[in-house]
């Protein structure tokens, strides 16, 4: 909601501007889907070397915790 409101203020200000942002904003959007995906993946490894590293700690801490 808080970008169509900052988009409508744009519009009124400079409207070419908002109709050049509203065309280029699905490309940006299509171009960045890689990154989401490896910032997925890295982040998923962070987790696995997190969890592979407080595994000795989480085994001496017993079957109570």
């Amino acid at each position: 909601m808080m970008k169509f409101l900052l988009w409508l203020i744009l519009l009124v200000v400079c409207w070419p501007l908002a109709l050049i942002a509203l065309v280029l904003y699905p490309i940006v959007w299509l171009l960045l889907i890689p990154f989401r995906i490896l910032g997925i993946a890295v982040e998923g490894v962070i987790e696995l070397v997190r969890a592979i590293i407080m595994l000795p700690a989480r085994v001496l801490a017993g079957p109570g915790r």
